[in-house]
């Protein structure tokens, strides 16, 4: 096996709408090394989120990133399912308190901390998710026991198995299966609270300036109903004294979004059977309201895998990050595995972004579209055609694009000695919200001899 990034050249390409920049990556092909013997394969990719990662935690989020594509790869050589191994990575990535995830999630409104999670395997195409959950230090745990469960078939009565669960139906459901509570004081960093300390002031300031002007208008709206009284000396409307200027303008405060507020985690594996997974956990929005959901715990959002069938040549799989709601209202996990199936992936991509995501028309009256993926997409293939005795390989091409000002991925297959991290950024002057970063690379992976 061998694999290499595949940055050689980026160049800005020209796109459908003069709001968008894409950036485009051009990846070299490898040529194929021997596995060794009895080394089992796989590969795997990970996000630390789509939103910014500042360059004094850029250590952290790289770092965490190569633990969690360690302990999928760990999985994967040690024989373990696709969902066994992604969750693997996505527990790691819960675990690390710079993420936006499990442990250090934002905190709502309320100064709790509700997660979501899901996962889907592409052999069964079983899914599995947890919403607005608490009291759970590894939602992704209870996103793939679910799963688990739900593939042993109905239960007693003739009942249908849940596979999506939410808040303290989920907590008791996670429980009475073994998964061990965590109290809210752990889950919970000094980060998350001085977060939540400081969104929490700037919210206060804004409701305060905002009733200022509502109370400044109808003031104004006032003097100008005694303005139309006329003046006994000299007949003519009289003017206001309320103290207002008619130019006056007040500048309202919004909440600023920390570095971690999009910073949704998630991993794709796929294994040396070709089966591939996915799963995408988060802590959602700063501030949330309490019970909100974002797209982490929604089917086709969140994440998505899919093996080859009958009608897709290629298995893919996807893990989103970003603003929930437009990873919601544009269903982007599904759109991406199905763009997939045409033979260019980068094109694909580029352009599902763009039309599918940016340019959507479920999202026209927003100002700027922030999200990112992930994806994989594999084949089977022989590295020698003209051999025939030659075992085939599974090719696999590995993409990340995200419309946010940065994203943080690691990805590693399992004869690599190290995993390999990257911060991906927009090029200079270009907008979040408006434009597309793409890059990626591609690896084979060689059948183990016997």
């Amino acid at each position: 096996m061998i694999m290499e990034k595949g940055i050689s050249s980026v160049e800005v390409l020209p796109s459908k709408s003069s709001q968008v920049t894409a950036v485009k990556v051009v990846v070299k092909e490898p040529e194929t090394k021997q596995t060794q013997r009895g080394k089992r394969v796989g590969f795997v990719l990970v996000h630390a989120g789509a939103g910014y990662h500042s360059e004094s935690k850029a250590k952290e989020y790289k770092h965490v990133c190569k633990r969690a594509c360690q302990k999928a790869i760990e999985k994967l050589q040690a024989g373990a399912l696709a969902t066994d191994a992604v969750t693997a990575a996505l527990i790691e990535l819960e675990d690390s308190p710079f993420t936006n995830a499990g442990m250090g999630s934002n905190l709502n409104l309320l100064g709790e901390i509700e997660c979501d999670a899901s996962i889907m395997d592409g052999k069964s195409l079983n899914f599995g998710a947890v919403g607005a959950l608490s009291g759970i230090k590894n939602p992704v745990s209870v996103a793939n026991r679910l799963l688990c469960e739900g593939q042993k078939g109905k239960l007693s009565a003739g009942r249908i198995p849940p596979c999506f669960l939410v808040g303290e139906g989920a907590f008791r459901w996670a429980v009475d299966h073994g998964i061990p509570a965590c109290p809210p004081g752990i889950m919970a960093t000094r980060f998350s609270l001085a977060a939540f300390k400081r969104n929490k002031r700037k919210l206060e300031l804004a409701e305060k300036v905002e009733t200022d002007l509502i109370q400044l208008k109808k003031r104004r709206q006032s003097s100008e109903k005694g303005s139309r009284v006329m003046c006994r000396t000299c007949g003519r409307p009289s003017k206001a004294s309320d103290g207002s200027r008619g130019g006056d303008q007040i500048e309202l405060y919004s909440l600023e979004n920390d570095s971690g507020t999009l910073d949704t985690v998630g991993a794709v594996v796929v294994d040396q059977e070709g089966n591939v997974a996915a799963a995408v956990s988060s802590g959602g929005l700063a501030l949330k309201h309490p019970g909100r959901v974002g797209q982490a715990a929604l089917y086709g959002c969140g994440c998505w895998a899919e093996n080859t069938g009958a009608h897709t040549p290629y298995s893919t799989a996807v893990s989103t990050s970003g603003c929930g709601e437009h990873l919601v209202r544009t269903i982007l996990a599904r759109e991406c595995s199905c763009a997939l199936q045409t033979e260019d992936a980068h094109q694909a991509l580029l352009e599902t972004m763009q039309n599918k995501f940016i340019g959507s028309p479920f999202l026209a009256n927003e100002d700027g579209v922030l999200g990112g993926v992930i994806v994989l997409r594999s084949c089977r293939c022989s590295a020698e055609p003209e051999l025939s005795q030659e075992k085939p390989t599974l090719l696999v091409e590995f993409l990340w694009s995200h419309t946010t000002e940065s994203m943080c991925v690691g990805y590693m297959s399992a004869q690599d000695g190290k995993a390999k991290t990257h911060i991906s950024r927009l090029p200079p002057g270009a907008v979040a919200g408006q434009s597309v970063a793409i890059e990626g690379g591609v690896c084979r992976l060689e059948s183990p001899e016997s």
